[in-house]
Order: structure tokens, then C-alpha cells, then sequence
């Protein structure tokens, strides 16, 4: 019976550590450049796991500064591929979007406008996929507004 608890407990622990998503900056996974680790639409400072260390929360295609779903709060809205400022879904306020990997200034799809190219869990400044230009490196999955909020996180620093 205690080896049948023992398989439970490690199988659960095994699949929550599946769960979560590293971030790090630059190429290196080291943990000193481990910037946040998003879980289940929830984006917390470094490796912890406490709500006060909540930097974005994502709901509902809309990413939210801090633990809290307040209409204040809204950061970005995700839509269609496009992030829009705030809780807006006016075309003034597109701030970028994101289309087969690579992100574009504003609503504009054009190669002179990439912001980033997105490739194998790792993204390049600009068209430039060569490793001093990597912004920012994870692993794992995200969904699209979880990149955002990454995103947004990681342009901030």
C-alpha cells in the first residue's frame, strides 16, 4: 500500500513540474536568468509560486497585471492573432500581432515591420535568428496570451 501512495504521490508531482513553463533570458536555462514560470494562465516572478509573486494572470483572451480580474487592471487583449492595449479593440490600438511565429509592429504583416521571430522555444530580436540576438528562451508550452504576458513581461525588463 505505501509503495502504491509513494507511485501516486510522484506521478502527481512529476505531472505538476510538466505543468509549468520556464522562461529565461537570453539563451542560457540557468537558473540565476530564470525571469518568471507560467502555470495554468498565471505568470509568477522566477520559480516561485506565491500569489504576492503574481506578475500577469491570463482570462479570457485578456491579460491582467497582477493576481487580480479587474477591468482596471487589463493590460492587453488578445485577439485574432493581434494584442491590443488594454481592454480596447480599436485598430489605433493594436500594439503588435502575431502571425506564423513572428511578431509584427501594429497591424502590419510586412518584413520590414518584424519585431521577432518565435523558433524551437526561442526568440530572436528582429529577422536575426543568430544567438546574441535571442530575446528570451522557455520551455515548455504556452498559448498565445501566455506569450503575451511573457512578452509583455520580458520588454519590460
Amino acid at each position: 500500500m505505501k509503495k502504491y501512495l509513494l507511485t501516486v504521490c510522484f506521478s502527481c508531482i512529476a505531472l505538476m513540474t510538466f505543468a509549468q513553463t520556464k522562461v529565461y533570458l537570453g539563451n542560457s536555462t540557468f537558473t540565476t536568468n530564470l525571469i518568471c514560470t507560467v502555470e495554468n494562465g498565471t505568470i509568477y516572478k522566477g520559480n516561485s509560486k506565491f500569489n504576492l509573486d503574481i506578475l500577469f494572470n491570463v482570462q479570457d483572451s485578456k491579460i491582467y497585471q497582477g493576481r487580480f480580474t479587474f477591468l482596471k487592471d487589463i493590460v492587453a487583449t488578445v485577439r485574432n492573432g493581434k494584442v491590443y492595449k488594454g481592454n480596447s479593440f480599436f485598430q489605433g490600438d493594436i500594439l503588435f500581432n502575431i502571425q506564423n511565429n513572428t511578431i509584427y509592429q501594429g497591424n502590419s504583416i510586412s518584413s520590414f515591420d518584424i519585431i521577432a521571430y518565435i523558433e524551437d522555444g526561442k526568440v530572436y530580436l528582429e529577422n536575426n535568428r543568430t544567438l546574441n540576438t535571442i530575446l528570451f528562451t522557455f520551455e515548455g508550452e504556452l498559448t498565445l496570451e501566455e506569450f503575451v504576458a511573457v512578452w509583455l513581461l520580458v520588454r519590460s525588463i
